[in-house]
C-alpha cells in the first residue's frame, strides 16, 4: 500500500484552529481600507510569464530562480503569480482603470515563489497589497505610510520601525549606476558570483547583498542620495517634511533599494527584530514607469505589500492567542427532540445576530453528548430531552462558570441567550 500524499514542501494547510486568526486579520484590513476609500480588486493566480519578466526584471532572483513557470496545452508560457503589483497593473490597463484616473486599490491572496522554505518564508505565501494610481505628488506616499502605521496600531503590534529612502528619477539612477559600476569594478575581487552577474544588469541590487565578506566594501560605496537631481531631492524633502508633520517616526536608510526593477523615487520598509532573518514585514515604493512599461499610458503609481504569515507570526509572538469560542452547544436526546432541536436552532440563528452555535448530530447518550459539548469549548449547553420537550423548555447547563443548572421555556429562550451572550 502506498503512503499517503503530503502537502508540497513550503505550502501549508491552514487548519481550523488557526483560521480564526486569519479571519480576524482580514476583517481588520477590510475595514481599514474602507476608511481610506480604497476598493478591493481580485486578480488571477496564473498570468503570462512575460508579465513578470517585463515588470520585475529578467535578471532578478524571482524571475531567474523562483517562479513556478510552465507551458499549458496551447504552448503558452504561464506562471503562478510571485507578487501582486504586476497583476494589478495588468488588470488596470486591460480594463481601462488607470489612464487620466485616480484609483486606490487593494488585494489579498496567495503568491508563489520556489525558494528555500524557512520561518516566515514559504513557497505559497499570502500577500496583502495596496496600490494607488494617478497621483504624482508625495502626499499619496505619506498616505500609504499612514495606512501601514494605522494598521500596526489597530493590530497592537510593537517594535516595528519604518525605514525610507529615495531611488531618485530614472535619469538620476542611470547616472548613479555608472558611478557605482566604476566603484564595484575597482573591487571586483571582493564580489561574490551573484554580484558579478548583476554588475552590469542590476548593480543597485548588489547594495542589498547580505554577504558579510562584502559589507565593508559596500558601506564605502558611493551613495545614491549624493547623485540625485533637483526634482528627486525636492520630492524626498516634501516626503520627510510631511512625515514629520504627522508625527511618523522613520530612519533614512541609504542602502534600501528594494528587490524589484520597477521601483523609483520613494521606497520604504517596516522592519522588526523579532522574526530573525525575515525582519521585513511590509515594503513598497513608487513605480511611476511600470504602467507604461507594461503597455499602458504613463501613469504615476505607488504601492506596498505585506506578508500575512509574517504579520500573524509577529502577532503570535507578542500577544496571547485567544481561542475561537462557541456560545451554545445544543444536546438532543431522542428522535422527537432532534426534530424540535433543529427548529429551535434555526430560530436562534435567525433572531440572534453573531450567536455561534453547534447543534448536536449523530445521536448518542447524554454522557457522550455532554463530553462533546465540553470539548467544543461552548460556554453553555442547552439540553433537550423527553421531559424538556413535554414541558416546552430546555435545561441550561453552564460549562465554563460555576452557576446552578436552570430551565428556560421555548418562548423565552432567545431573550435568555441575548441577555447571557
Amino acid at each position: 500500500m502506498s503512503k499517503f500524499i503530503k502537502s508540497i514542501r513550503g505550502m501549508h494547510d491552514l487548519l481550523p484552529e488557526e483560521s480564526h486568526r486569519w479571519q480576524a486579520f482580514e476583517a481588520v484590513i477590510r475595514q481599514l481600507m474602507a476608511t481610506y476609500g480604497y476598493k478591493e480588486i481580485r486578480m488571477p493566480l496564473v498570468e503570462s510569464t512575460d508579465l513578470f519578466c517585463r515588470s520585475i526584471g529578467e535578471v532578478t532572483d524571482i524571475v531567474e530562480k523562483e517562479m513556478y513557470t510552465f507551458e499549458d496545452r496551447n504552448g503558452d508560457k504561464l506562471s503562478l503569480r510571485p507578487e501582486g503589483t504586476a497583476s494589478c497593473v495588468r488588470a488596470g490597463i486591460q480594463h481601462g482603470l488607470l489612464y487620466n484616473q485616480i484609483q486606490r486599490l487593494w488585494y489579498n491572496g496567495p503568491m508563489f515563489r520556489h525558494e528555500r522554505p524557512q520561518k516566515g518564508r514559504y513557497r505559497q505565501f499570502h500577500q496583502f497589497g495596496v496600490e494607488a494610481y494617478g497621483i504624482d505628488t508625495p502626499d499619496i506616499d505619506v498616505e500609504l505610510i499612514l495606512i501601514g502605521t494605522r494598521l500596526w496600531k489597530q493590530l497592537d503590534l510593537k517594535g516595528i520601525r519604518l525605514e525610507i529612502n529615495t531611488l531618485g528619477s530614472n535619469q538620476a539612477r542611470v547616472k548613479y549606476k555608472k558611478v557605482l559600476i566604476d566603484y564595484l569594478n575597482q573591487h571586483k575581487d571582493l564580489l561574490d558570483d551573484d554580484s558579478v552577474r548583476r554588475l552590469q544588469s542590476n548593480p543597485l541590487r548588489i547594495l542589498d547583498s547580505k554577504n558579510p565578506a562584502m559589507k565593508d566594501m559596500l558601506d564605502a560605496a558611493p551613495v545614491l542620495m549624493d547623485h540625485l537631481d533637483d526634482e528627486s531631492r525636492q520630492q524626498f524633502a516634501k516626503l520627510t517634511t510631511s512625515l514629520d508633520a504627522v508625527g511618523v517616526e522613520y530612519t533614512i536608510n541609504t542602502r534600501l533599494v528594494r528587490g524589484l526593477d520597477y521601483y523609483c523615487k520613494t521606497v520604504f520598509e517596516w522592519v522588526t527584530d523579532e522574526l530573525g532573518a525575515q525582519g521585513t514585514i511590509c515594503a513598497g515604493g513608487r513605480y511611476d514607469g511600470l504602467v507604461e512599461q507594461l503597455g499602458g499610458k504613463s501613469t504615476p503609481a505607488i504601492g506596498f505589500a505585506l506578508g500575512v504569515e509574517r504579520i500573524l507570526a509577529l502577532l503570535e509572538s507578542q500577544q496571547e492567542t485567544q481561542p475561537e469560542t462557541i456560545d451554545v452547544y445544543l444536546v438532543l436526546l431522542g428522535e422527537e427532540c432532534e426534530q424540535k432541536g433543529l427548529l429551535l436552532s434555526e430560530s436562534i440563528r435567525e433572531n440572534i445576530s453573531g450567536m455561534t452555535m453547534i447543534t448536536h448530530c449523530g445521536g448518542g447518550s447524554m454522557k457522550s453528548q455532554m463530553k462533546k459539548a465540553d470539548k467544543s469549548g461552548a460556554n453553555i449547553a442547552l439540553i433537550l430531552g423527553e421531559d424538556e420537550l413535554k414541558n416546552q423548555q430546555v435545561t441550561v447547563k453552564y460549562l465554563r462558570e460555576k452557576k446552578d443548572q436552570m430551565t428556560v421555556g421555548f418562548n423565552d429562550l432567545n431573550k435568555f441567550l441575548v441577555e447571557n451572550k
